[in-house]
């Protein structure tokens, strides 16, 4: 038994050594505990019973049945038209604002809140209050009816622009947090620096600050993007469920609450995380290349 004195620990410690273990590093086995059972287990039981399809025909039959099926095919792309736009969007409007916001601002606090207000609202009530106000008798449709501006009701909700608009609303303040609170940690000299050796604003930004922020934008990127490719309430309640709003996540639900196929609900969860996973290959890919691409612009 091992002594609880501190020549004790120490042998410990150099018996842990010895095996390239450092015991810090056991600090993190409570949270590895968690991730398997809160991810790991459900995620590998979800992609063993994708296997199983529930008419038979091979563990492929799922696979084949789903990407054979033009209707549900379609549930990718039409949620990648929705997802990318919107994570692009709440990202680059999000970066400009982070980037002034970094420094002593008058009313910084107070806009920080503003900004961020709409994060605390959820999904379900950004949605009714898009109906309220851009559906055909919301106030902003009567607005333009009774100015003249338009003969008939703008179709605002129940369509693309309605689940956009939501994706906006909700998106833009995480995304906005998670560049701010990345990019206040850069250094001011050296921007002040670059400004000393004849660096322009713009010239700084593109080779100073954002290489420095990039890192956060990337983070950013990825967690909008996958925040808006999951979405649901909004398809649902500001967008056309079965046209052109029936995203990937409504055909999961309807395969595992509708039909009680919950093999093929797995199979369209785990082509959900295959595209989540492509896409944010892609993005880490792109980083990289922008990285060294503005790095070595700062050199020249």
């Amino acid at each position: 038994m091992l002594s609880r004195t501190p020549a004790g620990r120490w042998r410990l410690t150099e018996r842990l050594a010895a095996l390239g273990v450092d015991r810090v590093v056991l600090l993190a086995l409570p949270a590895a505990a968690v991730i398997g059972l809160l991810f790991i287990y459900p995620f590998l039981y979800g992609l063993g019973l994708s296997f199983q399809p529930r008419q038979g025909g091979g563990i492929l039959a799922n696979y084949l049945g789903f990407f054979n099926d033009g209707y549900e095919r379609s549930t990718i792309s039409k949620t990648l038209r929705l997802a990318l736009p919107a994570a692009l969007l709440n990202v680059a409007v999000s970066v400009p604002i982070a980037h002034k916001l970094r420094q002593p601002v008058r009313g910084k606090r107070l806009l920080t809140t503003v900004l961020i207000l709409p994060v605390t609202l959820g999904t379900v009530l950004v949605a009714q209050g898009l109906i309220r106000y851009f559906g055909p008798a919301g106030w902003f449709n009567q607005a333009l009816v009774a100015l003249g501006l338009v003969d008939a009701p703008l179709s605002l909700t129940n369509n693309y622009i309605g689940v956009f608009a939501s994706l906006i609303i909700t998106g833009f303040p995480l995304s906005m947090l998670l560049i701010l609170g990345h990019a206040s940690g850069i250094d001011p000299d050296v921007e002040r620096a670059a400004a000393t050796l004849g660096a322009g604003p713009t010239r700084r930004f593109w080779t100073v600050s954002f290489p420095l922020m990039l890192p956060g934008i990337t983070i950013a990127l990825v967690l909008a993007f996958v925040a808006a490719f999951a979405v649901f309430p909004s398809a649902v309640m500001v967008g056309n469920p079965s046209g052109s709003t029936r995203v990937i996540s409504i055909a999961a639900y309807q395969a595992a609450f509708e039909r009680f196929d919950y093999s093929m609900a797995s199979t369209i969860a785990m082509i959900m995380a295959a595209v989540e996973l492509a896409v944010i290959g892609v993005v880490l890919g792109a980083r990289s290349r922008l990285y060294r691409g503005a790095t070595s612009g700062g050199k020249g």
